[in-house]
């Protein structure tokens, strides 16, 4: 599919858990597409897990993006939550001191792993204002109501609709277990809407006394503020199923709302079965996981399986990927090097965009790829520099709807890029010795500068077109 490709040609499918079946997308507004993607909770640094959403909803970004669609994508931060506020009671320091420096953790990883910026990325503490006016319009409704400083979300007057997204039946629901009592709610399924304040939390004004939101109400507030009253895409973890993305749905169109249209789930990052939390002790913080592999490297591991599919991770598994990623590196470098300008408006093969097309199936994209990398080394050893040019277009032109072009400035601007010149330099001098040392017959020469090289982590490959080097892995 060429770029600039009219709409109008494009069926892209994804599956909507409120429905359970896979539905044509189909915006609210032709040729714009709107997505809210529940961000970090920022009383922790990322994990893996944690950035497996971003990574693959960054892969949808894109992909509407390739389409033509004129996207707004709204990526959240909680910014103060129960757990927020724990953390900082542990370390006696102010909720924001705790939010700063893990929002800040989130970003650096987001940015580390390729994700593009979000259109916008609010904060939920600065939408307060959004958060009681949803709150006034549902007590007018008769769908929430105060006591004792709290407002709470009355389920029984939304019960037709409320478990649908779950596909659970409201008499089989326990009770929320937002609060530390359930006495002033007239049924202990009632979500706060409203904490009212406690001593030594943070706390604001609002018709019904001083307090904080509750997590549900700062997604709807933030969702809505920026993408509209109904907008597109909904996305997340599958495990903000229920109570989360339950709650939001239910206060956001008892208020009159359409909300979003279509919901997508994320698979959770398992580690021996279980799902990968602080509170195990099994989270591998993105810095840890940056000195196994290469950013790169570990976006290809995230992008990998379907993003519906859940990942027991595994340092195997792990290693497997980063193998899978150099070989179709080792592909593109080589060719760049005898195709100089690539065709960045070069069709997709059509086998990638059904693959996409078919609710971002980049298990199957990434094979196509792969077949493509298997042709063009082939045609690379048979020097057909016009199939050459052919097939590394187009594995580009895949690898950049993916996040994962090795030319892309992304990765190719890393901190020693200055260095790599000066190494690139030294490398020169010593395969034109090597070179020389062939040239008069000198093998054992050539053999020990290789040999040298090689103990200083450099590889070199012998090519038709001469010698190329890179570093071991």
């Amino acid at each position: 599919m060429a770029l600039g490709v009219s709409l109008a040609f494009v069926s892209l499918n994804l599956y909507d858990t409120s429905t359970r079946t896979v539905r044509e997308f189909v915006p609210v507004e032709p040729g714009r597409a709107s997505m809210y993607l529940c961000g970090a909770t920022v009383q922790a640094p990322p994990h893996i897990g944690h950035i497996r959403s971003g990574v693959n909803f960054d892969v949808l970004n894109r992909w509407l993006t390739r389409q033509g669609y004129d996207v707004t994508f709204c990526r959240n931060v909680t910014d103060l939550d129960d757990k927020i506020i724990r953390v900082a009671a542990a370390e006696d320091v102010p909720w924001f001191v705790v939010s700063e420096r893990n929002q800040r953790a989130f970003t650096w990883a987001y940015d580390q792993l390729g994700c593009l910026p979000p259109t916008v990325e609010p904060r939920a503490m600065g939408h307060v204002p959004e958060m009681i006016e949803l709150m006034r319009r549902l007590i007018d409704k008769g769908h929430a109501y105060a006591a004792g400083g709290d407002v709470y979300f009355d389920v029984m007057s939304y019960a037709d609709r409320y478990g649908k997204l779950s596909n659970q039946k409201l008499e089989n629901m326990r009770a929320a277990g937002d609060t530390d009592t359930d006495s002033l709610k007239r049924d202990p399924r009632d979500f706060a809407l409203w904490k009212g304040a406690k001593p030594g939390e943070p706390t604001w004004p609002t018709p019904w006394g001083r307090g904080r939101p509750g997590w549900h109400l700062e997604c709807s507030a933030m969702a809505t503020r920026y993408l509209g009253e109904t907008f597109d895409i909904h996305g997340g973890g599958v495990d903000l199923i229920f109570p989360h993305h339950e709650n939001e749905i239910a206060q956001s169109q008892a208020a009159g709302d359409g909300f979003a249209r279509y919901w997508l789930h994320n698979g959770m990052l398992l580690l021996g079965g279980e799902k990968m939390s602080k509170s195990l002790g099994n989270s591998l913080l993105i810095p840890e996981m940056l000195r196994k592999v290469r950013p790169v490297e570990l976006r290809y591991y995230l992008v990998a399986a379907h993003y519906r599919s859940p990942i027991d991770y595994s340092e195997e598994a792990l290693q497997e990927a980063a193998a899978g990623y150099r070989r179709i590196e080792g592909f593109v470098t080589r060719a760049a090097e005898v195709i100089h300008d690539v065709d960045a408006a070069a069709p997709l093969p059509q086998a990638f965009v059904d693959a996409m097309d078919d609710d971002l199936n980049v298990s199957q994209a990434l094979a196509v790829i792969h077949e493509v990398v298997r042709e063009g080394n082939v045609a690379l050893a048979h020097g057909n520099k016009e199939q050459v040019a052919r097939l590394l277009a187009e594995t580009q032109n895949m690898l950049d709807v993916l996040g994962l072009d090795p030319r892309s400035e992304q990765w190719r601007t890393t901190g020693d890029d200055g260095l790599r010149e000066v190494v690139d330099a030294l490398v020169a001098v010593a395969l034109e010795q090597r070179q020389a040392a062939r040239a008069r017959k000198d093998y054992a020469a050539a053999d020990a500068i290789r040999d040298q090289l090689a103990a200083a982590g450099i590889i070199v490959e012998d090519t038709p077109q001469g010698p190329r080097w890179e570093l071991a892995r």
